[in-house]
C-alpha cells in the first residue's frame, strides 16, 4: 500500500476545486467563477488499486484584508505545513507573480516536492503554455510539469501517474469507498453557498456565511433547516428578492444538487438574517464553522 497527502495550491480562480472534483470524480468542492469561493481546505480522497492519495483543496492565496482573509492565507500555510507534497495550479494566461512566488519559496523552506500544474489549457493556445512552462521552470526545480484541462478531464491521468512517484509506503488512513473527510452539514452548506455565488452580485455572497441548524435523515428524506447570515439589510433584500423569487431560486437548485449527492428527496427549509461586518470579528468567523484550531493541528 501506498498513501500521501497532497496540497492543490495557487492563486484565486485558477481551477483548484474543479480538480479536485475532476482528480475524486465527484463534486465535493464547490465551484465558482468568482475568486476565493473556498474558504476552509477541503479534502478529497482517491483510491486507485493500492494507492490512496489525500488531495487538500485551499483557499486561493491572496493579500487578505479581513479576520476571514488572514484565516484563509493561514489554512493555506497551515495545510502546506503537513502534506507530503503539492499541487502549484496556474492559468497559463498570467506570468509568475507575487503569489506564485511566495509560494515556490514555502515549498523550497519545507522541502516538499511540487507538481506543476497548467491548467485551463482548453483556453490557451501552444505558445501561451509553453511560455509559461520556460518561466516556471527557471524559477522552482519542479517535480513533473503537467498541462491540462480539469474541466475537460484532459491530462488527469498523466497528473496522477506523476502524482503516484510522490506516494510513500504506507496503510491507508480512509476506507476505500470515502471521497472526504466533510461532514454532510459542511457539504450541504457549502451547496447553498455555491448557489449564492452563483446567482448574486459579488459583494453579497463574499460577505454571506450558511450555518445548518437541523439535519434530519428519515428513510427516503432529508430535512434540513439553514440560515444565510449575510452583513447588511439591503443584502438581506437581495438574497431574498421580490416577493421572496430569488431565495425560492436559491433553494431550488441548492436542493437539486443536494438531491443528486445524498440519492434521497430534501426537504430545504432557508432563512436569511443579518450580522454586520461579521468578517472582521475572530468570535463569529470562528462561530461560522472556520475553526483556527483546525489550522494548528
Amino acid at each position: 500500500m501506498k498513501t500521501g497527502f497532497i496540497a492543490i495550491v495557487g492563486r484565486p480562480n485558477v481551477g483548484k476545486s474543479t480538480l479536485l472534483n475532476t482528480l475524486v470524480g465527484e463534486k465535493i468542492a464547490i465551484v465558482s467563477k468568482k475568486p476565493q469561493t473556498t474558504r476552509n481546505r477541503i479534502t478529497g480522497i482517491l483510491t486507485k488499486g493500492e494507492d490512496q492519495f489525500v488531495f487538500m483543496d485551499t483557499p486561493g492565496m491572496h493579500n487578505p484584508r479581513t479576520k476571514l482573509g488572514n484565516y484563509m492565507v493561514k489554512s493555506i500555510n497551515g495545510t502546506l505545513d503537513s502534506v507530503d507534497a503539492a499541487f502549484l495550479v496556474v492559468d497559463p494566461e498570467y506570468a509568475p507573480g507575487e503569489i506564485e512566488m511566495t509560494l515556490m519559496k514555502r515549498f523550497k523552506r519545507i522541502d516538499i516536492p511540487a507538481i506543476l500544474v497548467i491548467n485551463k489549457i482548453d483556453r490557451s493556445g501552444a505558445v501561451k503554455v509553453g511560455d509559461c512552462i520556460k518561466a516556471y521552470s527557471e524559477l522552482f526545480d519542479f517535480a513533473a510539469v503537467v498541462p491540462m484541462s480539469a474541466l475537460k478531464d484532459d491530462g488527469t491521468d498523466i497528473l496522477l501517474m506523476e502524482a503516484e512517484k510522490l506516494l510513500h509506503d504506507g496503510e491507508w488512513l480512509f476506507d476505500e469507498d470515502e471521497l472526504t473527510d466533510q461532514s454532510e452539514r459542511k457539504i450541504v452548506s457549502e451547496i447553498i453557498r455555491e448557489k449564492l455565488l452563483r446567482l448574486l452580485d459579488d459583494e453579497i455572497p463574499h460577505g454571506s456565511a450558511v450555518v445548518i441548524e437541523e439535519f434530519k435523515e428519515k428513510k427516503d428524506l432529508l430535512s434540513v433547516r439553514a440560515e444565510i447570515f449575510c452583513e447588511r439589510e439591503s443584502h438581506k433584500r437581495i438574497i431574498i428578492g421580490n416577493h421572496g423569487e430569488m431565495l425560492k431560486k436559491i433553494g431550488t437548485y441548492a436542493r437539486e444538487d443536494m438531491e443528486k449527492f445524498f440519492g434521497v428527496k430534501v426537504f430545504l427549509d432557508l432563512w436569511v438574517k443579518v450580522k454586520e461586518n461579521w468578517r472582521e470579528s475572530d468570535l463569529m468567523v470562528n462561530n461560522f464553522g472556520y475553526d483556527k484550531k483546525s489550522i494548528d493541528e
